[in-house]
């Protein structure tokens, strides 16, 4: 696999749409100077190209191997883990305290995109690792942050989050694993987790896992639930590594793709019970575990990002060299398979969509930022809202999209796609899981309807769209025939999400059950236009950089040129293709929910 870091177009969002300036001037965020961050996605660009990238396929064809409870990574991703911790990948966005960098949200999630662009699978051990961190230091005692972080931080050792059990997939309450305490403080922990990200690897000497379970006097369901640390090897006080814990993988299960992230099934207790100690406060687990998933979910939305870019390019690349079939007005020899208008047709989808989706990643990653370290409450709090509002859309629009992007390049390959030397079908197979990892897009959509916009009365949500008002008056005033087309598409989408969020405010505590079956609709309409906005708000940028007399446009060169003027193509072909749909999704969420509870359960 080839991959080369979209460099100009990463370096663009940052400065221009995420206000990378502003970010670097919060407190804590100082190192985040431009050029420092240049010069960091320029290393991160080139780790991913030229270290993960070639291991890609190598650890699609191998796989990871279960063998007795251990589990042995492809050949060259032991070597790669080894690089990327001395290189302090690991810890870009972590606490110094812990040795971290403390590097904006906003530049690890420019770097985090690279490393799922070049090898979705290696990638996972690092999100799941950075989860269990963030967990343990906003949750963990004192004590449990010195005697883990460090080594975490470090990459020294990796983490997990076990949730899921058998019987207890979304449902939570279902959890039947339990902890009993124990008279020195700690617990026994006893049950089975499956879907464990990374539960089992030989890259580090130690895992440290942080599993749900119940003790004897919990209550039912979930508040019930506890969380509890539970390292794969015991830590001595002086954190040298004691006795083999009662914590082992079982099996790893056999997927769709992503082959070297070994998925595992991990068994606590079968030999008098997996030491653990509690995070936290009993029957909180569920809320410090959400920490986790919430961290997961927009990690997740990045992964739908890396895969569309990924297999952009391959697509791309693959157009350009196949000769096949002569141009379709006419031509004496057959042309590169890129002139033909469906192909253009495709690749446009791919790319406009692409850099929506990355506009709008990094600029919900810059709000996180603002609410974390902004000396103004108000703004926290905005920031704030405006994050929670769209992490369910970063998670399940872009990894929706993402898939479709994958479908696209197959499609662009012709017969070749379906090949799996091509390389294309990978993408298409390692971006399924990401539509069902960290919650469903049905998950992630009944949140957004239920606890991001009913239960507030629509109230974030009207701020975003009188934000998006302001973009689309300003490119509507722009004297450019291309700027005010976008303003036009725009405007048709900010009417269809103001329909559909009056629509689900009003009849959400009607008749809930008709709004639901408009939720996914509802995310994928936010999802779209949100990221008309972005293209929209890039094309203004574009318009101002290339001047209308010209002048601009020698400033910038012959590279900036071009650059700035495909932006705004793109974003118009954006609106042309992509936004167009807005009116029919509001229909389809204010009209449909009908139609798509009316048959019985005999009649399907």
């Amino acid at each position: 696999m080839i991959y080369t870091a979209p460099l100009q177009d990463m370096q663009f969002v940052l400065n221009e749409l995420a206000g990378l300036d502003q970010v670097s001037q919060l407190p804590g965020c100082e190192e985040a100077a431009p050029d420092v961050v240049e010069a960091i996605l320029e290393e991160a660009g080139k780790f991913a190209g030229g270290v993960l990238a070639p291991l890609n396929r190598v650890g699609d064809l191998t796989g990871a191997i279960w063998q007795d409870t251990a589990v042995i990574m492809p050949a060259g991703f032991g070597d790669a883990y080894r690089q990327f911790v001395q290189n302090g990948w690991n810890g870009l966005d972590c606490n110094p305290e812990f040795g971290g960098q403390g590097l904006p949200r906003l530049v690890s999630a420019a770097v985090r995109e690279m490393w799922k662009s070049a090898n979705h699978a290696f990638s996972l051990c690092h999100m799941l690792t950075s989860g269990a961190i963030e967990a343990l230091e906003l949750c963990g005692t004192p004590e449990q942050k010195q005697q883990y972080l460090p080594k975490m931080v470090s990459g020294e050792w990796t983490g997990t989050m076990n949730i899921t059990e058998p019987q207890a997939g979304s449902d939570l309450a279902a959890i039947r694993s339990r902890a009993e305490p124990q008279a020195d403080g700690c617990f026994k922990v006893f049950g089975q987790k499956i879907f464990i990200t990374y539960g089992e690897h030989d890259m580090v000497e130690n895992i440290i896992h942080l599993v749900l379970a119940r003790t004897p006097t919990a209550p039912p369901g979930v508040k019930g639930i506890s969380l509890f640390v539970v390292p794969k090897f015991l830590v001595n006080t002086d954190g040298s590594l004691g006795t083999r814990n009662d914590a082992y993988c079982v099996s790893i299960e056999h997927k769709l793709g992503i082959h070297a992230s070994p998925t595992s099934v991990m068994s606590f207790g079968d030999h008098g019970g997996a030491t653990g100690y509690l995070v936290g406060k009993e029957n909180e687990g569920l809320k410090y575990m959400f920490i986790m998933m919430n961290s997961a979910r927009y990690a997740v939305g990045l992964e739908g990002l890396g895969i569309a870019e990924a297999s952009y390019q391959h697509a791309l690349s693959y157009a350009k060299e196949r000769v096949q079939s002569r141009a379709i007005e006419g031509s004496a020899e057959s042309v590169a398979i890129v002139q033909h208008p469906d192909i253009r047709r495709m690749l446009m989808l791919m790319k406009s969509q692409t850099e929506a989706m990355r506009a709008l990643a990094y600029v919900v990653a810059a709000a996180h930022d603002i609410a974390l370290h902004h000396a103004d409450a108000t703004e926290r709090q905005r920031n704030q809202a405006f994050v929670d509002l769209m992490t369910p859309v970063v998670k399940g629009w872009i990894t929706e999209t993402g898939n479709q992007i994958a479908y696209l390049g197959v499609q662009v390959h012709g017969g070749m796609g379906f090949i799996e030397e091509a390389g294309a079908a990978q993408f298409m197979r390692d971006a399924r899981i990401t539509t069902i990892y960290e919650g469903t897009t049905g998950i992630q959509a009944n949140d957004l309807i239920g606890r991001k916009i009913a239960r507030e009365g629509g109230v974030t949500l009207k701020w975003v769209l009188a934000q998006m008002q302001a973009t689309q008056a300003e490119l509507a005033a722009v004297n450019d025939a291309d700027c005010q087309s976008i303003a036009a598409a725009l405007a048709g989408g900010i009417a269809a999400v103001t329909a559909a969020g009056d629509y689900i405010v009003a009849q959400y505590g009607v008749n809930v059950r008709e709004v639901a079956a408009g939720a996914v609709p509802f995310l994928r309409l936010v999802g779209i236009v949100s990221g008309g906005w972005m293209m929209a708000r890039a094309a203004l940028v574009a318009n101002e950089k290339l001047g209308a007399d010209g002048t601009a446009a020698a400033k910038v060169g012959a590279g900036g040129t071009a650059f700035y003027s495909a932006k705004i193509k793109t974003a118009r072909f954006y609106a042309d293709h992509v936004l167009n749909e807005a009116a029919g999704l509001a229909r389809e969420i204010v009209s449909g929910g009908a139609s798509a509870l009316s048959l019985s359960e005999d009649q399907f």
